[in-house]
């Protein structure tokens, strides 16, 4: 070998030992010596934080919970069937994050933001932490600006605000998730990104709501976070946070984004069994005692963002389902506490056919005018006070035969109010149709049709506004009813109460 060769060899030996790190680093490892049910127990890992991702030899990833003296609770988030006891684990020194991007509209994804709707991986640069301190009080506006849903009994009498938490809450199958959609669907005309979490919902369901969304061009602003009955309860309970983070990240865009949870009642009940499987004491109901702020940290990260931070807005319709009417129980209870403002679905006005099954004098919302334009809060001013004496007089009515005829008279005008109301399914109606309408209606126009050809009224009132269009086009844009434009509209009223007659 020749010299020359001989220290070239040497050099290189040299520059790789001057390269060598000899900074000493400490890995945070430990030991599996407990699993069962999606849950471990796991020994040696002394510096974990609460929620931190922890990665397995294999691709399995699971998150910290539980952090005990001599040991660590960590639940499973995918991969449990891959896991064997004694098995290594390390800390990633990292909190659990999903991807955010406007890549994610029009997709169907997991807790995790894995996309499961067969249509190719999500690719995001960007990051948003699941569990995130929420805006602070001066980051934010008031609610001032109104979040229309396009169902006449809400926007006119439970207005719902951008940056507002509005609970909607009754037994099952009484339209709760119905009332949701139709939210979504109007969204089209409001430039609204919309994100819906499917929480314990049979995946038949969850595919039916994104088949109806996809049938209406909805999923072209809409985000399906899915986590299904048959998922482990920690995704159940993973869900609403993952689907915050990715309402948050359109927000602090400055964009404005309607997030809806369907339901957190199921989120609570795997939340349940995840702390009973982490050995945490049951409280009342068995719920843990943090159950209460497992909803509290959740909702109020929706808010409306001052101008500074560009005015974002991210609003909250949470989803609570009740047994039997009980609204006194534990969950619903908190989250009435938590929201600001509750919408209320009778079971027995969805029995007798009043479609949405609103019942407008429970149902409250604690923005109220601010979340209206000037033309809806006109006409429906004094409307739920009257739809209160209505409900009052016709349960009096029906013990009574001889009715004055200042009683009768509010006894009709309370039908064809309720009538007024009611709205189909998939149909939302924009609110420059809406003031029309309730116009019609409180001004006591539709007394002089029968009940029963009111909702014909109505699509005949709509078809002639088309035709028309000032009439619309004015309202939309001055936001209130001017003298001139409130004479054209008695005119077209006019004309489709004759049609009617």
């Amino acid at each position: 070998m020749s010299n020359d060769l001989l220290k070239s060899i040497i050099g290189d030996i040299e520059n790789k030992i001057d390269s060598v790190s000899l900074d000493a680093s400490i890995e945070n490892t430990g030991e599996v010596f407990y699993l069962w049910d999606w849950v471990a127990k796991v020994s040696g890992l002394r510096n974990v934080a609460y929620n931190e991702v922890v990665n397995f030899e294999n691709w399995a990833r699971w998150v910290a919970l539980n952090l005990e003296e001599h040991y660590v609770w960590i639940v499973v988030l995918e991969g449990f069937n891959t896991i064997k006891e004694w098995e290594k684990v390390t800390a990633s020194g990292s909190t659990l994050s999903v991807p955010v991007w406007e890549g994610l509209i029009g997709r169907v994804v997991d807790a995790l933001g894995n996309a499961i709707d067969g249509l190719g991986d999500i690719k995001s640069t960007e990051i948003y932490p699941v569990e995130r301190v929420a805006t602070g009080v001066m980051a934010r506006k008031s609610v001032h600006e109104p979040m229309q849903t396009g169902i006449k009994a809400i926007d006119a009498l439970v207005p719902i605000g951008r940056g507002q938490r509005e609970l909607i809450i009754w037994d099952r199958q009484t339209g709760k998730t119905q009332v949701a959609i139709d939210t979504i669907i109007n969204q089209k005309w409001e430039n609204v990104i919309c994100v819906y979490v499917a929480i314990g919902q049979k995946d038949a369901k969850i595919a039916r709501v994104v088949e109806e969304l996809k049938a209406r061009w909805a999923m072209d602003y809409t985000i399906v976070v899915s986590a299904s009955a048959s998922s482990p309860a920690a995704m159940q309970y993973l869900a609403p946070y993952a689907g915050c983070a990715m309402a948050e990240y359109f927000m602090f865009n400055g964009k404005h984004a309607l997030i809806i949870y369907d339901d957190l009642t199921k989120q609570a009940n795997a939340y349940r069994e995840m702390s009973l499987l982490l050995r945490r004491p049951p409280g009342r109901e068995a719920y843990p005692w943090d159950v209460f702020y497992l909803h509290s940290r959740l909702l109020e990260r929706a808010s409306k963002l001052n101008d500074a931070l560009g005015a974002g807005s991210m609003t909250a319709l949470p989803i609570i389902e009740t047994q039997a009417w009980d609204v006194s129980a534990y969950v619903p209870t908190n989250v009435i506490s938590i929201t600001d403002g509750q919408i209320f679905l009778e079971s027995d006005l969805f029995n007798a056919g009043q479609k949405p099954a609103i019942n407008v004098w429970l149902s409250v919302s604690r923005v109220w005018g601010s979340a209206q334009i000037k033309a809806m809060k006109k006409v429906s001013g004094t409307l739920k006070l009257d739809l209160a004496q209505y409900r009052e007089l016709a349960a009096f009515s029906q013990f009574a035969s001889d009715l004055d005829e200042g009683t009768r008279k509010q006894l009709e005008r309370g039908k064809r109010m309720m009538e007024l109301l009611k709205q189909w399914v998939y149909t939302p109606v924009v609110v420059e149709k809406q003031v029309a309408s309730m116009f019609a209606g409180s001004k006591g126009y539709i007394d002089a049709i029968e009940t029963s050809k009111v909702t014909k009224f109505e699509k005949d009132l709509y078809d002639m506004l088309d035709e028309e269009k000032t009439v619309l086009e004015a309202i939309k844009k001055d936001k209130e009813i001017k003298e001139e434009t409130e004479n054209k509209l008695k005119e077209i009223i006019k004309k489709a109460i004759e049609l009617n007659k």
